[in-house]
């Protein structure tokens, strides 16, 4: 029998890929992933995956109960049975991935999992290069990743990517990425994380802040998302296109449409929902929602930059 090491040459991934199990529900596996090999705690899984703490703190235990109460062998499985297991896998990276990826200075806890799980993601893509997700996921990470220099300004404060400053972008990064991209268009027909990746491309390629935003291409890639994962999340972010290419009255009436209670402890947006009521003059409603954001306790760079916004509201 072959080395397991031989078949998947790195620890963590061996045991994403034995913890993602067929046997736990689909909407536990990535979950329970999480929470047993990247180490995130309950609350944050819930909040990656915009449920409540004890919605999850249930699935988490019937997986473990349906786990014991079956005798499951956890086992790498041989590489004719991964197809089954790569969707949790895919979105156990991805998920590690953002815990990184949304503290913008790379001082969190977290910060590690950047470049692990870029080199997991490109891992993957020698492991199964027929599967279309996997280039699709790299390719996200790498746009990602090539925008991290100019994620935050010398005072520490987080820059929102309609205002970095293209010319510090790592371009090697943006090309693999391209690379990636090119390779996954090939492997199938566009999926939700392929055209989340079309959405980097569009954005990384500008090559100064004289360059005009991308918004109507961006709206256009979001209205195609729609059609294939219609969720909270796209919705949100389709918003702030939707401000940028028509009016912020119309972005106001899709984001007040959105289940704000879902919402409640993603703080984007509350971010997307000061910005809209400040640019209409409702300034205390804008206030309220910047302090709900900040009492999430974000990272220090997004700390820093909602104070400042605070400070321009009040100068308005």
């Amino acid at each position: 029998m072959m080395d397991d090491s031989r078949v998947i040459p790195d620890e963590r991934l061996r045991l994403i890929f034995i913890c993602c199990h067929p046997a736990v529900a689909s909407e536990a596996r990535a979950a329970l992933t999480l929470r047993m090999v990247c180490g995130l705690t309950v609350t944050e899984v819930a909040r990656a995956f915009l449920v409540e703490e004890a919605t999850l703190a249930q699935r988490l235990v019937r997986a473990k109960r349906k786990i014991a109460d079956a005798g499951v062998s956890f086992e790498l499985p041989s590489p004719d049975l991964w197809p089954e297991r790569l969707e949790a896998v895919f979105s156990t990276l991805e998920v590690a991935y953002s815990k990184a990826h949304e503290d913008a200075a790379g001082a969190g806890p977290y910060a590690g999992f950047a470049t692990e799980m870029l080199r997991l993601a490109k891992l993957l893509v020698t492991l199964v290069p027929d599967a279309g997700e996997a280039y699709a996921l790299a390719a996200l990470m790498h746009y990602a990743e090539g925008r991290r220099p100019a994620r935050v300004d010398a005072d520490g404060i987080m820059v929102p990517l309609s205002e970095q400053d293209p010319k510090l972008w790592r371009r090697d990064l943006i090309g693999e990425a391209d690379t990636l991209l090119a390779q996954a268009a090939k492997r199938g027909p566009s999926s939700a994380r392929m055209l989340q990746a079309e959405l980097q491309a569009a954005w990384c390629k500008r090559r100064s802040l004289d360059d005009p935003a991308p918004w109507p291409q961006v709206l256009r890639l979001y209205n195609r998302l729609l059609a294939v994962r219609d969720d909270v999340i796209v919705r949100l972010n389709r918003v702030v296109a939707l401000a940028e290419v028509t009016s912020t009255t119309v972005a106001l009436i899709e984001l007040q449409a959105l289940d704000g209670t879902k919402l409640a402890r993603f703080a984007p947006y509350h971010a997307v929902r000061a910005e809209l009521l400040a640019r209409v003059g409702r300034k205390q409603d804008a206030r309220a929602a910047y302090e709900t954001m900040l009492s999430l306790e974000p990272p220090p760079a997004e700390q820093r930059w909602l104070r400042r916004q605070l400070a321009r509201l009040e100068r308005r």
